[in-house]
């Protein structure tokens, strides 16, 4: 606990040091002008993810003359070939890694959907745990339990059914025992981002995602995003279009496509997709244009950017009312029809930005990012092996079938099993052994080798009992509209593509292996900020990208 809060101090001095400097960029500084490689001053930094893209998908598309955009990047820019993201791969860690430099051992956060030992339940349960579970009485009292799934997605939301969702629930957060308040994303998070250095240093910072609980990157000050947008991804496209007109589709002038039907989400259809992530487009051409995500008077800012779901859910998705499948259809990576449109038009909003940066003058400027939370296994179609979930037999459903106390399981294509009694993982390890045939088979952590990958579970009430790192081409899944997943540790979850772009760079191929929570460190070094104002900086060494700076 002493040299936590040593760590928390010294940050807090760091970040008080920065403050009484003016913000200028690294290029600007003596240092730049004797190390650095721009040849322009560095003001801003535009960082994109786009969720599931590949290196594999980068070589392919520019080889095949479908994403000239992103070629163009390329050409004055660094190529890092061999970038991996978070472990586990999924958008959470992922993004977190990009913006902190942190792994799931500092950030302390492993999915969207977690568990903590620590936290109570929120008021109204979770639609896990259903009812409620914690009751504010019971908290001042000291007699609600502790022990909850941890839900930073839809479910968190005011109202997930509408693209505008209103923001967050409180009464759907867990609640910190000690104070018997919610718990929101931004104070689940141990470490903190680039945008709360930033916003310390003078500059302005924004961010658009996929749900209100990306508040997430406004890091435990609670205010390191001023311009944060949120519009719910898995919100109705289609009883929204009818009934208000502010779905996507109507926002952004794209058609909306009825075939999946009422009730159905974004992600459910390879043109709806489109649709919501135009939303984001509109958003960041808006601050490049100096304005509010909305078109509010602001001033460009210093940090921004979003993320694109259409590749994602390209890999993904079997839209089965269209005759439509998405994903690869060979072990080369060469794109399905509905894959390669979706790259397609990816590529053609970022060629936006890029225009719109050109004609705002702000191209020399502005550092280019473009990486991705996670990507997406398995790649060779004739790999996959879907487990049926919902019918028993994924690694939870076997242990809690088998009479073990599951407190949750996050099962994409890896297992994260947090169990009620831990004393139970030793057994619970070995009945997983014996059921291999039954889960696709797969790797089993825990004990000293899960520690190897992940915290101490007895020492830190967030950390799984159990991984089960599955065999590459598994998914768990209850359905057959996935076609690939995402949250493990194969290559092709994390093997993801990471160009770094500037008229005044360079073109370069790194092959060196790099990991995208580099990108977190080596953004504030262009911008002239010192990466050690990053706790996971600090706490893990992690180093700037190579390439960029003469001294590497």
């Amino acid at each position: 606990m002493q040299a936590s809060k040593f760590k928390r101090a010294a940050l807090g001095v760091s970040l008080a040091s920065t403050l009484a400097v003016p913000f200028v960029s690294f290029a600007e500084t003596e240092e730049g002008r004797a190390h650095g490689d721009f040849k322009t001053g560095i003001k801003h930094v535009m960082l994109i993810s786009i969720d599931g893209f590949h290196q594999i998908d980068l070589a392919n598309c520019i080889k095949g003359g479908y994403c000239p955009n992103m070629e163009a990047l390329t050409k004055h820019g660094l190529e890092y070939t061999a970038a991996l993201t978070a472990a586990p791969s999924d958008s959470f860690p992922g993004l977190i890694a990009l913006t902190t430099g942190a792994s799931t051992r500092s950030a302390g956060v492993f999915y969207d959907v977690s568990f903590d030992r620590a936290l109570q339940a929120p008021i109204a349960g979770t639609p896990f745990q259903g009812g409620p579970a914690y009751t504010p009485a019971a908290c001042s009292a000291g007699a609600a339990p502790t022990g909850t799934i941890v839900e930073y997605d839809e479910y968190a939301d005011a109202n997930n059914t509408v693209l505008e969702s209103g923001g967050l629930n409180p009464d759907f957060l867990p609640r910190d025992p000690a104070t018997c308040n919610p718990v929101y994303p931004h104070s689940f998070l141990r470490v903190n981002t680039i945008f709360e250095v930033v916003k310390a240093a003078g500059g302005y910072t924004a961010w658009t995602d996929k749900h209100p609980a990306y508040e997430i990157l406004n890091g435990p000050s609670g205010h390191g995003v001023d311009d944060f947008y949120g519009p719910e991804i898995n919100s109705n496209p289609v009883d929204e279009f009818q009934a208000t007109k502010t779905d996507a589709c109507t926002l952004t002038g794209m058609p909306i496509d009825l075939a999946p039907g009422s009730g159905s989400q974004y992600t459910e259809s390879f043109q709806n997709i489109r649709c919501y992530d135009s939303v984001h487009v509109r958003a960041v051409l808006n601050q490049i244009q100096g304005l509010t995500h909305d078109g509010k008077p602001a001033k460009v800012p210093t940090v921004f950017g979003t993320n694109f779901q259409a590749v994602s859910v390209g890999q993904k998705l079997f839209q089965k009312s269209l005759g439509l499948t998405g994903g690869y259809v060979d072990a080369q990576g060469t794109p399905s029809a509905s894959l390669k449109d979706e790259i397609v038009f990816v590529d053609t909003q970022i060629g936006k930005f890029i225009t719109a940066l050109v004609a705002h003058r702000l191209d020399r400027s502005t550092l280019v990012v473009i990486g991705a939370k996670h990507g997406q296994s398995s790649v060779d179609p004739n790999n996959l092996v879907r487990i049926p979930r919902d019918q028993g037999s994924a690694p939870s459903k076997l242990l809690a079938s088998a009479g073990f106390d599951v407190a949750n399981a996050d099962e994409d294509d890896l297992s994260l099993i947090w169990l009620s009694k831990p004393a139970q993982t030793a057994d619970a390890t070995k009945y997983l052994d014996t059921q291999q045939a039954n889960f696709g088979r797969g790797v089993v952590y825990s004990g000293e080798a899960l520690k190897q990958i992940f915290n101490d579970p007895a020492k830190d009430s967030r950390a799984p009992d159990i991984f089960v790192e599955s065999t590459p081409g598994v998914v768990y899944t209850g359905g057959s509209k996935k076609v690939s997943e995402h949250g493990g540790f194969a290559h092709y979850d994390r093997a993801a593509a990471l160009i770094v772009s500037n008229p005044g760079l360079k073109p370069a191929v790194i092959n060196q292996q790099v990991d995208h929570a580099q990108v977190a460190p080596t953004i504030l070094r262009a911008l002239g900020i010192s990466p050690a104002t990053l706790l996971a900086v600090r706490q893990e060494g992690t180093q700037v990208l190579p390439g960029l700076f003469r001294e590497h």
